[in-house]
């Protein structure tokens, strides 16, 4: 059963556990009435006294908060929405402890300290996590009547637990992290993989095709000559045997160039293959393919150009635009060129800076003739639009006027 379960999903049901675990005591502090004589909040208290609706509220908002925090927790971008509801959660906790004058809300900042490395920096968690813990002290102080040293020492006690459970819930995103870049790394390595390949395949095409060409057909060509010299040099039935070798030889040699012919229009590189595995299992983005059936190039130079550049628009989509769709459309354009067109739905920016992904797509592009202009404005991700000619005569050309200019 924990097989099919990831550590990120084993987090989240231990932290809706604890919370529904914590429901119990404070059902048993509401129904029970408090002990006669017992001081509690100041007042000198000898009548039933049951935990407020107050708590309740707080009860079920850090529920319903935790259980939209932790969906698909470490696969999804972080919204605005989700810092608001991070500071909820940890409100609620210390309004548990303040109403129903408890340390129950302590035990419930050790479940926001799960969460806390998943949604901020780690400057940030730490610094979440320790200010998260002096608001209980006055509760420790007018609930059970420490003194404020004491009072502090007890929240300084729950903030180790909390430190212990934080630092956990970190290794856990670190791991998380870890597995994921290998889950990169294995894609673009199948991406690589399959390109070798198809150009492996290629070039041994090209080699047998050459091959025959070259030796075959040669000696094809020259035995048809002599056969026909030979034609002119005999009578009666060995001309006729003559004759019917020079009209195999030629079937041969025909057969010899349909033979070539095939297998070099049949040198191309299917990119499809090359292309499909770097869209394997991205977390925390979709991504849809749209690709011409079939989608041949025969240059496996431009086809490394066109693999590299949609493994850095995936990757900066998921580390820099924060993105959680991505699609990226190939098309053949009118001009005999690749045209790809990539858009996501992540932040966007006021003008595109060039770091070095960008940059690095521009200088292979360049190289082949090539280009890409980037659209795109604040919450309205990014959109790029590559072209990349594959008629080596006129790239080489535009690079040549490129240098002259």
């Amino acid at each position: 059963m924990f097989a099919r379960l990831n550590h990120t999903r084993l987090l989240r049901y231990a932290g809706l556990f604890t919370w529904a675990v914590v429901g119990w005591p404070l059902l048993s502090l509401w129904l029970e009435p408090v002990p006669e004589g017992l001081e509690l909040g100041g007042d000198a208290l000898g009548v039933p006294s049951p935990v407020g609706w107050q708590a309740w509220l707080a009860y079920f908002l850090f529920g319903l908060s935790y259980g939209w925090l932790t969906r698909a927790l470490g696969t999804r971008r972080v919204g605005r929405l989700d810092y608001l509801l991070l500071a909820v959660l940890t409100a609620s906790a210390v309004a548990i402890s303040y109403y129903s004058a408890s340390g129950l809300g302590s035990i419930l900042l050790m479940v926001v300290a799960c969460v806390l490395p998943w949604m901020l920096p780690l400057p940030l968690g730490v610094a979440a996590l320790v200010l998260s813990q002096f608001p209980i002290v006055p509760v420790y102080v007018h609930g059970f009547g420490f003194s404020w040293a004491d009072a502090l020492m007890q929240s300084l006690l729950y903030a180790g637990f909390c430190m212990f459970v934080f630092v956990t819930s970190l290794v856990a995103r670190q791991q998380a992290q870890a597995r994921e870049d290998q889950r990169r790394l294995n894609a673009e390595l199948r991406a690589t993989r399959a390109l070798l390949a198809e150009s492996a395949r290629v070039n041994e095409r090209t080699r047998i095709s050459r091959e025959l060409h070259d030796l075959l057909g040669h000696h094809l060509t020259a035995l048809s000559l002599n056969l026909e010299v030979a034609g002119h040099l005999v009578e009666g039935r060995a001309l006729e045997h003559v004759n019917q070798a020079h009209t195999l030889a030629r079937l041969l040699l025909s057969d010899v160039r349909e033979a070539v012919s095939r297998l070099r229009t049949d040198d191309a590189i299917d990119m499809a293959a090359t292309l499909l595995p770097l869209a394997d299992h991205v977390a925390g983005l979709r991504i849809r393919m749209d690709m011409p059936a079939p989608f041949l190039l025969d240059d496996p130079e431009r086809a490394h150009v066109l693999l590299r550049c949609t493994q850095e628009i995936i990757t900066n989509a998921v580390r820099h635009a924060g993105a959680g769709e991505l699609r990226l459309a190939y098309a053949y354009d009118a001009d005999g060129g690749v045209r790809v067109q990539a858009s996501d739905d992540g932040r966007g920016a006021e003008a595109p800076v060039s770091g070095n992904g960008l940059r690095g797509i521009r200088e292979r592009l360049a190289a082949y003739g090539g280009q890409v202009d980037i659209t795109t404005r604040p919450g309205e991700g990014f959109l790029l639009d590559i072209r990349l000619p594959l008629d080596r005569g006129r790239s080489a050309a535009t690079n040549l006027a490129g240098e002259a200019a």
